[in-house]
């Protein structure tokens, strides 16, 4: 294959707008060059009010709730391969990655203060105000975003309870008072992110068009005729994500484990009203994001921040809201934690479709999953009305080998020896990105005489 990556658009023939073909022709190009792979990924999904500690345990093992208070938990560091062990029930859906997956535990992050919500603290360690406006220092995707910028440094999706919503500002931030939007309605990030394929007057036609492949279809044949053998199977694959955006309708009903059976068929789930539709198209967009090149910096906010908590999830077929389900409320014969399961399980079911798209598209010795690390929280931390002595975490993909990976850990309890926080943990992901550092947000003032510095040894190879 041929391609000048300086002047690939005159080099193919390619039309202005097509300039979201060159990164994907650029690591073709690269890969059938024998050139190593430099690109690292980061994708945080944000759920609101909480994750329980005790429902991310493996099947069989108890793991008795904490109390609120200093040294809360056993001195011992716990270590245990997920290879023979279950996945609780919301972590079925990744079951098949179980050797990339690292279920964390133990992790405190006092200093971001607790509530419905942590907002910007969440992500980046720092006290937030209730109101959540205040935005002390940058967050750890804003600082991976620095660190691996892409096309767009940063790109941030997710929904609101409030379908009018199109930007928020609710857990990413750039620095201090420099909020990252996350864009809650998917046709207008779908135009916003891929718009760029038409200029000028085009983009009406593109508008009307809908998708990005329908506009480019002379383009991709160009880009075609450039490419063969394996690397022509590598394009497919790339083509194939923006194929999946032709699918405008809901998967809800193809999804077991909801209280959905045969609720209505969403037309457009990119203008639906149902919050469970908007998340599926988000992730969606996401991947196409990502597989592009277009960021390597990913934020998918599920109703996080304070704004947003009490969400409904009425698509999974429930009719109450999350605080409520918080507060300890049943509905329909399930109960609290059946319902916090049932929710956390459909975010997984989305994060093991991400995973199987990124898997089809090759890169370097591996796939795009090798190089992507994948982190699930709470912006609530451990609870609805979490005071964040813990902070749960799932954290899939070992980033080419470098984190150690199929394992359940569990950290001593908050004022013991060896305990850690969540910014060891950024700090870790920051480790990964080649951006060594030794601190991260504001350090726990009660933890002085603890080493609060570094990335967690115990998760990197």
């Amino acid at each position: 294959m041929s391609l000048d990556r300086r002047d690939a658009l005159k080099t193919l023939g390619l039309s202005a707008g097509a300039t979201f073909l060159v990164p994907m022709l650029s690591r073709i190009e690269a890969q059938a060059a024998g050139k190593p792979v430099t690109a690292k990924r980061f994708v945080f999904v944000v759920e609101s009010n909480g994750v329980r500690p005790e429902q991310l345990a493996l099947l069989g093992m108890k793991r008795d709730p904490r109390k609120q208070e200093a040294l809360n938990g056993p001195e011992a560091f716990v270590d245990v391969a997920l290879k023979d062990k279950e996945l609780p029930f919301s972590l079925e859906p990744v079951k098949v990655w179980k050797d990339k997956v690292t279920i964390v535990q133990g992790l405190s992050g006092r200093v971001c203060g607790g509530g419905h919500s942590n907002n910007f603290g969440a992500l980046g360690c720092f006290p937030t105000p209730r109101e959540g406006k205040n935005i002390t220092a940058e967050t750890i995707d804003g600082a991976l975003a620095k660190a691996n910028p892409g096309i767009f440094p940063h790109i941030g999706l997710g929904i609101s309870k409030r379908p009018e919503n199109n930007v928020i500002y609710n857990i990413s931030a750039w620095g201090p008072n420099k909020g990252l939007p996350t864009m809650c309605k998917p046709d207008q990030a779908y135009a916003a992110l891929f718009g760029s394929a038409a200029d000028g007057a085009a983009s009406q036609e593109f508008a009307a068009k809908n998708n990005v492949l329908d506009f480019l279809k002379d383009d991709v044949k160009k880009a075609e005729k450039n490419v063969a053998g394996a690397e022509k199977e590598q394009f497919q694959a790339y083509l194939e994500t923006f194929e999946t955006l032709r699918d405008r309708q809901s998967k809800l009903n193809e999804i077991k484990h909801t209280l959905r059976e045969k609720g209505p068929v969403v037309s457009d789930k990119y203008k639906s009203a149902v919050e469970t539709d908007r998340l599926d198209a988000q992730f969606d967009l996401g991947a196409a994001a990502l597989i592009c090149g277009l960021t390597n910096v990913l934020t998918l906010s599920s109703a996080a921040g304070i704004q947003d908590f009490d969400i409904t999830f009425k698509g999974l077929g429930l009719n109450i809201d999350k605080h409520s389900i918080g507060h300890g409320k049943g509905f329909d014969g399930k109960t609290w934690a059946d319902l916090y399961g049932i929710i956390r399980r459909y975010h997984f079911d989305l994060i093991a479709g991400l995973m199987k798209k990124l898997e089809k598209v090759p890169e370097g010795n591996g796939t795009m999953l090798d190089n992507t690390v994948i982190v699930y929280l709470s912006d609530g931390a451990e609870g609805h009305h979490s005071r964040c002595w813990e902070w749960p975490m799932v954290v899939i993909g070992d980033m080419g080998g470098k984190l150690k990976t199929g394992r359940y850990v569990d950290f001593p309890g908050y004022g013991r020896k060896g305990h850690r926080t969540i910014a060891n943990m950024y700090l870790t992901l920051l480790h990964l990105a080649g951006a060594t550092r030794d601190t991260f947000g504001v350090s726990d003032p009660n933890l002085k005489d603890l080493d609060q510095t570094g990335p967690l040894a115990e998760l990197l190879a």
